[in-house]
């Protein structure tokens, strides 16, 4: 099969190269534009607690309205107000009122809203849209940052607006500088890091226009997917599919550039070579793109919706990938002919690659030594994701000099911690009125839990069948203290105390949180071992084995270990952050297995291939070692390169993403793909690949034989069959 695509794509390049074009400039015009949201809380199922009581209070509380964004008013020398400013507090707030901006319903202050400490005034802006993320709602914050300074012209005020609009749009705006700068830092890197292997500028700048086109396809189709289905992206999918798509792509395009080189060494014409290159690694390729798609196919069990709408957009991209390695990038090259290594030479003649062979010598005389240290190394880095702590304020990811993340700190240290967004308890009938006294009881019984700070009186909505409480925290609604009260003790209070004939639900937006939690530790329990599973399959049946795959997975199990505690170590040790992004496991877990996979794969197919010669296995694995090690080592620099580009975000959730996956990919090729694994096979021996008892016995042919047929293996290479 991969033969035949070959051939059509090698033979065929221009039909190849225009439908590729027409298909990116269709999807480019025609496709509908990618929805996303910031917002958790649309991301978990109606199951959740969290979500019913959001239900409720729009059922029961229609008037009742959540301010979209918060103005903080303050001195500018960080003094007390004084009467005067207060009153400039006011008439500031209303000219603002009188602005009537597009979306804002009214923009509202009271004497109440002043701090405890007399340093602080708030106002509250209602939107006339229930979505705060909605753009107009932003373009209205836009604007109204653009008038305040008219507004307190002549007063001692400053004002900062925070709250979830102006954070969505601080988010958005933040989001659309980093995606530029990891866009170009990856291309930069990419051509650079292209030029230095092959020495060739065509070389360094084609794969990058080819990603561009791919890029534009799986954007396209992703936003035609999510129009289809239904599906809402999250706000930061866009830089994780620019890393995957220039990451995975390029990995790909070495793996079929090294195997054409090869075959040009050995004097076959251009077309041939090309032919034989995507004939030989078809295979290879196509299982490390189908264990990467399952992986990430495998977020669809999630519970979280941010999740299961990452998962396929993620799937798409390479899929897309896979297509075009296999189709666009062999008729490319087809065109460029041997002109692609222009002005080097190197292509002609096979480089000595000392390193490559001293690593496969070292692999084969010690391989016992070598499997202990390196597992070793790893198992010290794992040590560290014990103490892994997961952090579910999205918001502290955000960078700290963001003008909504920075009012939100000030507001908390004037006000009690949690009486900038406090708990909501509801109280439903079963039928019939609420009885007061019982409420008052109720009331009583959730201000006596520890923690609480205070709890408003019941509110009835019209009917009476349904009370509200405003519940205040002593912390801060975000912190883990705060979580783990709304998760236990208010939440079995609020239960348990429910008066008769009534239930009773616990939401606001440390809830959601605490339903988040929840949601994830059934995704850790759920996703990890289906994805495994499924990888597993894959190797099964590429490699014919049942105990390659096995201990091949106990390999890139223990590199995700030794992943997560390094960045444990380096973010919450070092840097001193609270903890980590709490779906990171899942991320990183899906990365570092199924993209880890594809160093194994090559190598685990060539130490086969080299057994299936007659070799020892010492021998088998030196040979696998120093044949690969190229190959394996460019694709996963590059690979950890762009991901690790994702450093140079303001945002720690993307910076604990790049460093974790960067360096999940750095381990797996260099400590497990290139030392661990070829040890343990050499030291197995036979027993690897059973119960494929054809390589106990070694084929040490000269020629194929009547009956015997060629045909590639995993890694690309010839073997009998």
């Amino acid at each position: 099969m991969f033969g035949r695509i070959g051939r059509f794509s090698v033979h065929r390049p221009w039909l190849v190269v225009a439908m590729w074009v027409i298909a990116a400039v269709g999807l480019a015009i025609l496709a509908p534009p990618l929805k996303s949201s910031t917002d958790q809380a649309d991301f978990l199922p109606s199951r959740y607690e969290s979500v019913k009581v959001t239900k409720l209070q729009e059922h029961a509380f229609p008037q009742q309205e959540s301010a979209a964004a918060i103005l903080v008013y303050q001195r500018s020398d960080g003094g007390k107000l004084s009467e005067a400013d207060k009153a400039a507090v006011t008439k500031a707030t209303a000219g603002f009122q009188d602005k009537k901006y597009e979306t804002f319903k009214s923009v509202v202050t009271t004497p109440e809203a002043v701090s405890k400490d007399g340093k602080m005034a708030l106002a509250n802006i209602y939107s006339t849209k229930k979505d705060v993320y909605d753009e107009d709602t932003q373009q209205s914050i836009k604007d109204l940052r653009e008038d305040r300074d008219k507004l307190l012209k002549g007063t001692s005020l400053k004002v900062d607006v925070t709250g979830p609009a102006a954070s969505g749009l601080d988010a958005t705006e933040s989001s659309g500088d980093t995606d530029a700068m990891i866009m170009m830092a990856t291309l930069v890197l990419i051509i650079v890091l292209l030029g230095a292997i092959f020495r060739s500028p065509l070389i360094a700048l084609m794969p990058v226009l080819m990603i561009l086109v791919m890029f534009i396809m799986a954007q396209g189709l992703i936003a035609t997917a999510s129009d289809w289905f239904g599906l809402e992206a999250d706000s930061s999918v866009s830089a994780i599919l620019i890393v995957v798509l220039f990451g995975v792509g390029t990995d790909y395009m070495l793996f079929l550039l090294f195997r054409y080189r090869e075959h040009l060494r050995k004097g076959q014409q251009p077309k041939e070579a090309l032919v034989d290159a995507v004939t030989r690694v078809g295979e290879t390729i196509a299982s490390a793109a189908g264990a990467v798609i399952v992986a990430f196919l495998a977020l669809v069990l999630s519970t979280m919706g941010s999740l299961r709408a990452m998962g396929p957009s993620l799937a798409i991209s390479v899929a897309v990938t896979l297509v075009a390695a296999l189709t666009l990038v062999p008729a490319v090259f087809s065109l460029l002919g041997t002109k692609a290594f222009w002005p080097s030479k190197a292509w002609k003649k096979a480089p000595r690659n000392r390193l490559a062979n001293g690593a496969g010598s070292l692999v084969s005389r010690r391989p016992g030594l070598i499997a202990a240290v390196s597992a070793g190394v790893l198992a010290v880095l794992a040590v560290g994701a014990l103490g892994f702590k997961a952090q579910f304020d999205t918001d502290s990811t955000l960078p700290k000099d963001l003008e909504s993340v920075h009012a939100m700190a000030e507001l908390q240290k004037s006000f009690s911690a949690g009486e900038s967004d406090p708990s909501l308890v509801y109280v439903q009938s079963n039928g019939g009125k609420l009885d007061a006294a019982a409420l008052t009881g109720f009331r009583q019984k959730l201000t006596a839990v520890e923690g609480v700070g205070e709890v408003s009186p019941a509110v009835l909505n019209p009917k009476g069948d349904v009370a509200q409480f405003s519940v205040v925290l002593k912390y801060r609604p975000a912190s883990d203290k705060a979580i783990e009260l709304v998760s236990g003790k208010l939440r079995d209070t609020a239960h348990g105390s429910a008066p008769e004939g009534s239930k009773a639900l616990v939401g606001g937006s440390t809830a959601v949180l605490a339903d988040i939690e929840d949601a994830v530790n059934h995704d850790y329990r759920l996703v990890f071992p289906v994805a495994g599973l499924a990888i597993m399959l894959i190797l099964g049946l590429l490699l014919r084995s049942v105990v390659a795959p096995l201990y091949l997975m106990l390999a890139v199990g223990l590199g995700f270990a030794a992943t997560l505690g390094s960045t444990v170590w380096l973010f919450q040790n070092v840097r001193g952050e609270d903890g980590l992004l709490f779906m990171l496991p899942i991320i990183v877990y899906l990365f570092v297995v199924a993209i880890g996979t594809d160093y194994n794969i090559l190598m685990v197919a060539r130490l086969r291939e080299e057994v299936r010669k007659g070799k020892t296995p010492a021998e088998a694995a030196r040979l696998a070692v120093s044949q690969s090690a190229p190959t394996i080592g460019s694709a996963a620099i590059i690979l950890a390169g762009t991901f690790g580009v994702l450093m140079l975000a303001s945002n720690t959730m993307l910076q604990q993403m790049g460093f974790a996956v960067a360096f999940g990919i750095l381990l797996t090729a260099f400590i497990m793909a290139l030392l661990l694994v070829p040890t343990v096979t050499a030291m197995l021996g036979s027993k690897a690949w059973w119960p494929n008892h054809r390589h106990d016995s070694p084929d040490t042919s000269g020629a194929s034989g009547p009956g015997r047929a060629e045909e590639p293996d995993a890694a690309g290479e010839t073997v009998r069959v």
